[in-house]
């Protein structure tokens, strides 16, 4: 059952039961449906599938509910003549059909409420071209190419990030954190940049790194220097969708901490932010070349968080495990370690969906 999560699309394969004639999806796909942001993403419905009766009525169910459907890998068939009124997008792929096939397809779908999206666009004229046939979206290697993530070392910047990091958690005064700003000018210029920024809603003009620092506040500072850990030396910055990644595990896990029995009550405040940090570092190893245990003990971390971040360990081990799963499309076993842990799932859900529309603030 493939599901692919990029820039507002994700697919789904659909499967009809012969037996039953009643359109299923994949247990996991179905409940992958309740905690994905349904305005962001689109189902696609797969070049295998069947245009049966069964596929009609439950597209249109889904369609009820909100969510955007896509025929993928598409060439106009009449056979699929019901599902040209249910679906927003055909996917028309240029690599894998002739050009008559192409032109045949936007002459019979063109009027219709539907848009048009051209898969792999590689060249200026095919898109010229698919641009005068009418095509509304496109993508394609003539836009961007893929990137291979490969770790970097931990270069003078990353590693005044880390020393930063590690004098906000110690709650060092106002002084230390600006004399570590003062290492990296380019920090400094950034740090300015986002404490004078609109977004941070203030009319105050800031003049100092310490007013800055002041301005800002120790947990949005601390929030802030967490993700720019993965755009230390990274063209991309915070457009690395290794950020988006980040940004929602972490914040999927500081509202997931006040619901597991053992992180609630009096401490909720502290725990959130553990919880925050934990989703955040849980990612490092994957950017730079440093062991995680090298991480956790330069940021002189708790136990309870570095247990949690090397072994997955204690209830906040358990949280980061729940988010793993989830983020692999394992509903199954992310639920049966939700209710082990005595999390309601459905809380659980709303706390994902929540943090999918967080990273959209640090934009």
């Amino acid at each position: 059952m493939p599901l692919h999560v990029g820039p507002g699309w994700a697919h789904l394969s659909l499967e009809c039961t012969e037996r039953t004639e009643s359109l299923t999806l994949a247990q996991n796909g179905i409940r992958t449906l309740e905690i994905l942001p349904r305005d962001q993403v689109v189902l696609e419905l797969l070049e295998t599938i069947e245009p049966s009766h069964a596929v009609l009525q439950r597209c249109k169910l889904l369609k009820a509910t909100g969510i955007h459907l896509a025929l993928d890998d598409h060439r106009f068939d009449p056979a699929f003549e019901p599902l040209y009124e249910v679906v927003d997008y055909v996917k028309v792929d240029l690599a894998a059909a002739t050009a008559e096939q192409v032109e045949e397809t936007t002459e019979r779908l063109g009027g219709r409420p539907l848009s048009l999206l051209a898969e792999k666009v590689e060249t200026p004229e095919q898109f010229r071209r698919c641009l005068d046939l009418g095509f509304a979206y496109f993508q394609g290697f003539h836009f961007a190419r893929p990137s291979v993530l490969e770790k970097r070392r931990l270069d003078e910047a990353g590693t005044t990030l880390l020393k930063l990091l590690r004098l906000v958690n110690e709650d060092a005064d106002a002084r230390a954190i600006e004399r570590a700003l003062r290492e990296s000018p380019g920090l400094t210029y950034k740090l300015l940049v986002l404490v004078n920024s609109v977004a941070f809603g203030t009319r105050q003009r800031i003049s100092s790194v310490r007013q800055a620092i002041t301005m800002l506040g120790r947990a949005q500072m601390r929030r802030w220097l967490q993700l720019a850990l993965f755009a230390s030396d990274d063209r991309r910055g915070l457009e690395d969708p290794l950020v988006d990644l980040a940004a929602v595990r972490a914040t999927f896990l500081e509202r997931l901490a006040p619901l597991h029995p053992a992180l609630s009550g009096a401490r909720s405040r502290g725990v959130r932010e553990q919880a925050f940090m934990v989703g955040i570092l849980s990612l490092l190893d994957r950017v730079f070349s440093v062991p995680m245990a090298e991480i956790v003990d330069s940021l002189r971390l708790t136990a309870a968080a570095g247990e949690a971040l090397a072994r997955r360990a204690g209830p906040l081990g358990q949280l980061l495990s729940v988010a793993e799963q989830l983020e692999s499309l394992d509903v199954e076993g992310a639920g049966a370690m939700l209710e082990a842990s005595g999390i309601d799932r459905e809380r659980a859900f709303s706390a994902l969906r929540l943090a999918y529309s967080w990273r959209t603030t640090l934009r």
